[in-house]
């Protein structure tokens, strides 16, 4: 049982850390987020030993897995757009941050499950999904709501156009063939 626990510590670590990372990297922030905050990783830690029993029944709850998902996407999404902004950049780049840091770490974990990350293929929309919600907060800040309404807003935005897209399959067209199959 360790070894699982241990494992999805380490995915877990990755999903939750890894774009934003990758954002404090690029805007040269230094401690990066999550060691400036270690209490981060005890709540990362909490849930992998809470989600570890769950594992096996993991068929039976995939179908619930979008929501924290998109949820999880809206709050880092807005967190990062908003921190992007702090640091001095551009609103079309603060945006990119954003969906930077709501995305990237789970194509990280991806990669280290040894799987195509899902913004790299064919597969609803994700980080357009981040995009609208990240572009939405910022056009409403100039309205004067406050951040944390703005914030609402823009996460409410990810997260009902991801769950749609989801729902209906909603994606870009592949710019290359589908492999055959025979």
């Amino acid at each position: 049982m360790s070894g699982s626990v241990v494992g999805v510590f380490v995915v877990a670590c990755v999903v939750a850390f890894g774009g934003g990372t990758l954002r404090d990297l690029f805007l040269d922030r230094h401690p990066l987020f999550w060691i400036l905050n270690p209490y981060y990783l005890f709540i990362v830690l909490a849930l992998a030993l809470a989600a570890s029993p769950i594992v096996r029944y993991f068929r039976r709850i995939r179908p619930l897995l979008p929501i924290p998902d998109a949820l999880g996407m809206a709050l880092f999404t807005m967190v990062g757009t908003q921190i992007a902004l702090d640091e001095g950049t551009v609103w079309f780049i603060a945006a990119l941050f954003g969906v930077m840091t709501g995305t990237f770490g789970g194509v990280i974990g991806d990669v280290i499950c040894n799987e195509i990350p899902t913004l790299f293929r064919p597969a609803p929309l994700c980080a357009t999904c981040a995009l609208a919600g990240a572009l939405v907060y910022l056009g409403a800040l100039p309205l004067g709501l406050g951040v944390p309404i703005t914030m609402g807003i823009g996460s409410m935005v990810v997260v009902v156009f991801r769950l749609l897209a989801l729902r209906w399959k909603l994606s870009f067209p592949s710019i290359r063939p589908p492999p055959e199959q025979g």
